[in-house]
């Protein structure tokens, strides 16, 4: 059980400013926030880490712990609370079947109780041909949100729901108060560009993006949308790449539509020019420089809420095939999540609202968008101890050799993000230190549901 104490640093102050200030915790769950800079005198444990950041622990949306056999949350939320990361979502398309029914369901739970170093929230899915009948059981059981896919990406592992049957599945999920994220790509263009003979001879790393053009995700975000606004539920978008998608989410939020999104660091850092491999094949593709701008402004002005890894840890094996249509989707990221991100917004910006908005994309909103922000997310008496301290710096680089996920690589390897999380604090438990390294256990780690 986690004991008593204070935590000192710059933290942000309700007037949105950042000052020095300090985080009290006992049992787990802060107590008191103060923005005050005089001397401590108190009698618990102090760590004052200076003027570095004292922020909340992130919210990690969109992590797939399982999509093959050599991961697993041990590996994973090791990963995350190296990175300060203190909650990650994990995605429900497990390489032994997806969470689509509570027997599934439950044995995830009985995984995360073993594994998870940090804490879990877990989605379910709905398969095609009537999945969507078990969305209140799965709900009921825990599931904090569900996720499907426009594009069939796996027939087993991740199918693709149809426009049809989306009307169903939005309406359950609606009825059981939770939250739709969805996988938007239009199905038939990125199909048919896969199957040109053409695309599928070249060892071009480009062509990835080429199979993937900028209308096969406005059209999927879209249909998305249309069928929000027909049913009246919540939905988040995920991992969008294009300064359009983000003005075509403006304009349904502008008519009333629930609708959210989130973006990912690659988007935010990458453009197609460092696709020199096959190891940056990430759904959608990595785009062009405009776009990569045209994202930080939508996070910047809190367009863009959610920030998060989908972090898919692909052994090499699977990312080094000659052709890159071969080699399979998405990177390692949740340990390099926070870093990067906030280490690049300060570069960008400095430490002003668009930090704030950023801090808040990686906190606060995704723990409001799954309904677990009475516990998550922010720095605020009552909500369990999570927090994190993020040093600025120029001198630290990624190693991709330290890392946590047993992918063993990373896309930034070598790369000098500006930020690093020097502590890791969850529950009021040190889960890890730039010091002393990982001090959190496999199985501390519990699940998170709704209210």
């Amino acid at each position: 059980m986690a004991g008593e104490m204070v935590v000192a640093g710059v933290l942000r102050a309700e007037d949105g400013g950042f000052r020095r200030g300090r985080v009290h915790i006992a049992d787990g769950v802060i107590t008191e926030v103060t923005t005050t800079d005089d001397p401590y005198t108190g009698l618990e444990d102090l760590i004052d880490v200076g003027r570095d950041y004292l922020l909340p622990g992130a919210v990690d949306a969109h992590v797939h712990s399982y999509s093959h056999g050599g991961e697993g949350l041990r590996a994973s939320t090791s990963a995350a609370a190296a990175g300060g990361v203190t909650t990650v979502v994990e995605m429900p398309f497990d390489a032994t079947g997806p969470v689509n029914d509570t027997d599934r369901l439950k044995a995830k739970q009985d995984r995360l109780a073993d594994e998870a170093v940090v804490d879990v929230a877990l989605l379910g899915t709905c398969e095609p041909g009537g999945g969507w009948r078990r969305a209140a059981a799965l709900a009921e059981q825990g599931v904090v949100g569900f996720k499907v896919s426009l594009f069939d990406t796996d027939p087993f592992r991740f199918p693709r729901i149809d426009d049809a049957e989306l009307l169903d599945v939005m309406a359950a999920v609606r009825d059981a108060g939770s939250t739709l994220c969805t996988h938007a790509e239009n199905n038939e263009i990125i199909k048919a560009l896969l199957n040109d003979p053409a695309n599928r001879a070249s060892n071009d790393p480009r062509v990835h993006a080429k199979t993937r053009p900028p209308v096969s995700e406005t059209l999927g975000l879209l249909t998305a949308m249309e069928i929000a606004a027909d049913r009246g539920n919540a939905l988040h978008v995920c991992h969008l790449s294009l300064g359009r998608s983000a003005e075509l989410v403006r304009w349904y939020r502008e008519q009333g539509v629930d609708v959210s999104f989130e973006t990912c660091p690659h988007y935010l850092l990458l453009t197609e020019n460092d696709m020199k491999t096959g190891r940056l094949k990430i759904n959608p593709p990595l785009r062009d420089a405009a776009n990569r701008d045209a994202m930080w402004r939508a996070v910047a002005e809190g367009l863009a809420t959610v920030i998060s890894s989908d972090h898919a840890p692909w052994p090499l094996e699977l990312k080094d095939h000659e052709r890159i249509l071969d080699n399979h989707s998405g990177v390692p990221g949740t340990e390099t999540l926070v870093a990067t991100t906030l280490g690049e917004c300060l570069r960008r910006f400095g430490p002003g609202e668009e930090f704030g908005k950023a801090v808040d994309a990686l906190t606060a909103n995704p723990a409001d968008r799954y309904g677990i922000g009475h516990r998550k997310g922010r720095l605020r008496a009552g909500h369990d101890a999570d927090l994190m301290v993020l040093t600025p710096t120029e001198d630290w680089l990624v190693d991709e050799t330290r890392l946590h996920s047993n992918a063993g690589w990373s896309p930034y390897a070598r790369y000098a993000p500006g930020a690093r999380v020097t502590l890791t604090v969850a529950r009021g438990e040190v889960v890890w230190s730039a010091e002393k390294g990982l001090l959190g256990p496999p199985g501390r780690g519990a699940q998170v549901t709704r209210r």
